[in-house]
């Protein structure tokens, strides 16, 4: 192994640059691509055999720069000592130690021990959960094996590769073009200059030729920034130039501060103190967690220095109690105190969650990139999402075509998108708003495309456009037909090819007619796509468009009617808009196709083409519809977000009608439209130039907020978030283009496409959902809710039990012996096995909790409060309260009530039992020492199932249910994690009470008969206290809600919509507008709507379950 990695690093040091992994006869942009091709073994149509592609990977290793560290074992061993709560551990050992109480001290050091080593391994098991999950949001390429092209890892491309590259793709490793069309990357992290540098095919360049100028070779971590391309990859990992400056760049990481310097290079001794100053600070903040990791993690590593603070307050009270005696006895009872308020695996515990949610989130088709998403995602209040592959199928299917002058085309029923060959075709001569498509004639007669095609030059005209003005590609491949590219645009070449006009078959081979000249990809803003393609037959060049209705219709002043091309007068564009209107509101997304023949002559690949000069004049063709069904799961998806009080936004870039039809199927705009006012319908729909329009300020008056916005640009996207912020909402934002990433870097959370997402918007987002599924966004929401529920849980039962132990000893201070020496009732033994085991593993158990029933039927966390809700606060005083009344009933019962009270308090009793026949003895104290363990052990085992559920009572978890007796056996067999963690629990006690020497001189208690009776009654007490207090807080809130209730029986449509029914529309006062609310004033608690956050009805019907 050793020397297999000193010949790779001697191969990687004597790297010549522009050299494949293994060297060929010249550097890749000195041979041509054919000579790379040849020498690399690599085919430039169908790209590497699946078989080929895992020799070479096994040959030349991942496409990596092997300086990820992964899992570091060594850091996390260090992490699980370097943090405050086991280093108050470590105090308390020595001082143990320090006063000569070895078996404390052993024990302390026996806990220590553990506490790192279950931690040390549960944190090495999450660590690697984390490691293989970044894997899996790693950036992607697109690369043709077999002939097909499939999305790969880019970790996994070898050099002989065929990929293909787009705008906004991470290019995987070095290139050598063999295709470019208007092909720019930005090569600034590699070469420094911030211009994009267009790229070339053809060209060779003498081996000397520096990186900037190799202008045929695409580099490894560049970005494409216009246009696309097919290359063979030459170099992969560190044989790459970017990989080369990483190998010289490997072990210069420094966290140190830098001192502020001088415009002369110069600084003071200040400066430098300062530096080292916040060096320190920040190492030990490293050291104690509080400036690393997610906010919870900080926010929890904050409050263990809080409970630090507080245990050496504890400890300093019971040093005073016993006026600051040094006796060994005082200090371990101060040890013991301060002990009991350290929550020693409450930040393993948060670990271990953490990491099982996302590995659980990977499961239902979410991978999470930022672990503070997984926070943020319980207080998503509202969901802005794009329509086409997120809310619909993305298996777009042409519908519908309309030519001037000829009429509308139809396609027939057809079950395989990518087959032209299914599905009839049929003309009615007239024009679509002229179609009455409820009839069931309005499809026309069919035709036969074939033969049509060549008698009609209208036709073939319209079709040259949707063919060549298209990068997909349709292909018949051993009887099976496949689609390559855009959605939209393999439906539209799979409906030139019925008519035999594909353009593989227009363009390729020897003796082609077309050949294409130049491209201009779609912009957002302009809204087009043209390509500029040279007519060999004809010798002419002719630029072909498509794009929006109203740009290209903008752009033509001449339009194509039957046989004449004639003036495009402004009634006819209202027309062609009419048209477009009657084919959107039948769902479907409807493109304008051009085209244009009389301009300049281009040269291939010609640079700085201005598109402005050629998109300009040109001749409207006729309109195209493709529908895209929505997703089945959609509607229902939308509906529980309503339900959980999150409202949708669908933000698209289709035009309105087309955009209303999908969100009236989905639910996101109500059925019962027609009764919504017409004012107010139109702001619940608006283009986004109608929106932009509008200054902050007049966004800021609209009641409500639209709730789809049609025609969107990037900027209109983050307008619309930072209006939801103003709000005070908080915000999920879907995208998948380069351009949505300002967008996903300004929502709370950001929410990539894993399929259709370009590694520019990936990088820009939290999570990213691998099956571009909005369900799948559900799903995250879903699992963030539970995750910071479970969180909850188990942050209450440990903290619960800690003011419990500390209330119980600090009260006890009171129980003294004749030397005025306090004797403890728990000892310090005892707190730190309640603590590491009887505690640590029901806490685990708890983190793996299944979502509650109603978990999707109440509003957002609020996530200003986060865990630490008030109701959390109030349960944690409660609970410690009584656990500490029983804890102190259970030592006072046995000291007081059954024997003879202080005459048995004997002579050191914090440390020895004593002899039998001493009447000095301490046998009545170790007894009720023991008593008061097992209560305290049961307590804190049976608190854990009182936890799962925050207020259902523990025999009633499952609303509903018909076993009346026995649900709660489910209940509790469910989390066989947890189930078996109090059973362990339980049974581990009885050893520590009944072996003797481990009883007596390691736990200071002594085994017990009759006192049993008293844990069995004071356990009943304490699930009768707990199921009260959870009563009382359930009537509590079925009261609020009810309270906050404006009607019974009120459907999910009326309470999530019932606010835009009465906007607009008289009140029994005369008031325009009654009783309207912001967003911002439902976000803080107000009944739920689209745009708005919680549902206090939903609330009111979860206490009303839960009751």
């Amino acid at each position: 192994m050793g020397k297999k990695s000193s010949s790779e690093d001697e191969a990687v040091a004597n790297h010549v640059s522009g050299q494949s992994n293994k060297p060929m006869s010249k550097p890749a942009h000195a041979l041509a691509y054919d000579e790379v091709a040849r020498e690399l073994g690599a085919d430039i149509q169908n790209g590497l055999s699946n078989d080929e592609h895992k020799r070479r990977l096994e040959e030349f290793g991942r496409n990596e720069f092997g300086e990820t560290q992964g899992v570091q074992p060594v850091r996390i061993f260090i992490g699980q000592i370097a943090n405050s709560l086991t280093l108050v551990l470590i105090l308390a050992m020595a001082a143990s130690f320090g006063i000569q109480s070895p078996i404390e001290g052993a024990v302390l050091a026996a806990v220590i021990i553990l506490n790192i080593s279950v931690g040390f391994f549960q944190e090495f098991k999450a660590a690697k959960t984390m490691d293989s999950l970044r894997s899996l949001s790693s950036p992607t390429a697109q690369a043709v094996r077999s002939g097909n092209q499939d999305t790969v890892i880019t970790a996994e491309i070898v050099p002989g590769d065929l990929v293909e590259l787009k705008t906004g793709d991470t290019i995987p490793a070095d290139v050598r073009l063999i295709e470019a069309v208007n092909f720019e990357t930005n090569e600034a992290l590699l070469t420094g200059e911030s211009l994009p540098v267009r790229k070339e095919t053809t060209t060779t360049f003498p081996e000397d030729t520096g990186p900037g100028d190799r202008l045929n070779i695409a580099y490894s971590s560049s970005t494409v920034t216009k246009g696309r391309a097919r290359g063979i990859v030459f170099a992969t990992g560190l044989y790459t130039e970017i990989g080369q400056i990483a190998a010289a760049l490997r072990g210069k990481n420094s966290r140190r501060r830098e001192p502020k310097r001088r415009e002369d290079g110069t600084t003071s001794f200040g400066r430098y103190l300062q530096a080292w100053s916040l060096t320190a600070s920040d190492a030990l903040g490293r050291f104690l967690g509080v400036n690393v990791g997610t906010p919870l993690q900080k926010k929890l590593s904050k409050l263990a220095l809080l409970l630090l603070g507080t245990a050496i307050i504890c400890a300093i009270i019971v040093l005073a109690a016993n006026k600051f005696s040094s006796d060994q006895q005082v200090v371990i009872y101060a040890v013991a105190t301060g002990v009991s308020m350290i929550p020693a695996s409450l930040i393993v515990v948060l670990t271990i969650t953490m990491s099982a949610g996302t590995k659980r989130m990977v499961e239902r088709n979410v991978i999470v990139r930022n672990l503070k998403a997984l926070e943020a995602l319980g207080g998503v209040t509202n969901i802005c999402s794009d329509k086409t592959g997120t809310l619909t199928q993305g298996k777009m299917i042409v519908k519908k075509a309309w030519i001037p002058g000829r009429g509308t085309y139809s396609v027939g029923t057809t079950n395989e998108p990518f087959n032209p060959t299914e599905g009839d075709l049929s003309l009615n001569e007239a024009e679509p708003r002229d179609i009455d498509f409820k009839n069931g004639d309005a499809d026309g007669e069919p035709i036969n495309a074939e033969a049509l095609v060549k008698e009609d030059s209208t036709l073939r005209d319209y079709l040259n456009v949707a063919s060549l003005a298209n990068l997909a590609s349709v292909t018949q491949v051993e009887g099976q037909w496949h689609g390559r590219g855009d959605p939209t645009e393999i439906a539209i070449q799979v409906y030139a090819s019925r008519y035999g006009w594909n353009r593989l078959g227009l363009s390729t081979g020897e003796g082609a007619q077309w050949k294409q000249v130049a491209e201009f990809p779609f912009d957002s803003d302009v809204k087009k796509m043209s390509v500029i393609f040279e007519d060999s037959h004809a010798n002419k060049q002719w630029i072909f468009t498509k794009g929006a209705v109203e740009r290209i219709i903008g752009s033509c002043p001449r339009y194509a009617c039957g046989d004449e091309i004639i003036e495009f007068p402004e009634s006819a564009k209202e027309e062609v808009l009419k048209n477009m209107v009657v084919l959107a509101s039948l769902g479907l997304r409807v493109l304008a196709l051009a085209s244009r023949t009389d301009f300049r002559h281009v040269e291939e690949n010609e640079a700085d083409l201005e598109r402005a000069e050629f998109e300009e004049d040109l001749v409207f063709r006729g309109l195209i519809g493709l529908y895209d069904p929505p997703r089945p799961e959609s509607g229902p998806s939308v509906r529980m977000c309503h339900e959980a009080g999150i409202g949708v936004h669908m933000l698209t870039g289709d035009h309105p009608e087309t955009a209303r039809a999908i969100a009236l199927e989905v639910g996101i705009l109500p059925n019962r439209m027609s009764e919504i006012a017409e004012d107010v319908a139109r702001t619940m729909v608006m283009a986004a130039g109608d929106f932009d329009k509008l200054t902050d300020d007049e966004i800021d008056q609209l009641p409500l907020l639209p709730l789809v916005i049609a025609r969107c640009a990037p900027q209109t996207k983050v307008r619309m978030i930072e209006a939801l912020h103003r709000r005070h909402c908080f915000v999920a934002m879907t995208g998948d283009g380069v351009n949505d990433s300002p967008s996903l870097k300004r929502a709370d959370v950001g929410i990539a496409m894993g399929q259709a997402g370009s590694d520019v918007a990936k990088e820009a987002s939290d999570i990213v959902l691998t099956d571009d599924n909005f369900a799948s966004i559900l799903n995250a929401v879903e699992e963030g809710r539970r995750m910071f529920d479970n969180i909850q849980k188990f942050v209450l039962h440990v903290l619960a039990e800690n003011i419990g132990q500390a209330i119980t000893l600090l009260i006890a201070l009171y129980f003294k012996d004749d030397k005025g020496i306090s004797v403890f009732p728990i000892s310090p033994v005892e707190i730190m096995w309640i603590i590491m085991i009887t505690s640590g593993f029901p806490d685990m158990g708890l983190g793996f909790e299944v979502a509650v029933a109603e978990i999707m039927h109440r509003p957002p966390q609020n996530l200003k409060q986060g865990v630490f809700t008030p109701e959390l606060m109030l349960d944690m005083l409660v609970y410690g309260l009584w656990l500490a009344a029983l804890c102190l009933a259970s030592f006072t019962l046995v000291l007081f009530g059954f024997n003879n009270g202080w005459a048995d308090i004997g002579e050191d009793c914090n440390n020895k039992i004593g002899n039998i026949n001493d009447p000095n003895n301490c046998h009545v104290v170790f007894r009720a020492r023991a008593t008061t363990f097992a209560s305290l052990t049961w307590f804190a085992l049976f608190l854990a199932w009182e936890m799962v559920h925050m207020r259902r009572s523990f025999f009633r978890m499952v609303p509903g249910s018909k076993k009346y007796f026995t649900q709660w056996f489910h209940d509790v067999w469910r989390n066989q994690f947890l189930f078996w963690s109090i059973i362990g629990g339980i049974v581990t006690m009885f050893p520590i009470l009944y072996i003797p020497g481990l009883s007596t001189v390691v736990f200071k208690h002594k085994g017990i008969s009759w006192e049993w009776g008293i844990v069995f009654v004071e356990s009943i007490l304490f699930f009768l206290g707990i199921e009260s207090w959870k009563l009382a807080k359930r009537v509590y809130f079925r009261r609020q809600a009810k309270k906050k209730r404006v009607g019974k029986n009120v459907d999910l449509e009326e309470r999530t919509f019932g606010h835009y029914f009465t906007q607009g529309k008289p009140s029994s006062n005369g008031d325009e507008s009654p009783n309207v609310e912001s967003d911002a004033e439902k976000a803080v608690g107000k009944p739920a709507s689209p745009t708005g956050a919680a549902s206090n009805e939903n609330g009111a019907e979860k206490e009303k379950a839960e009751v």
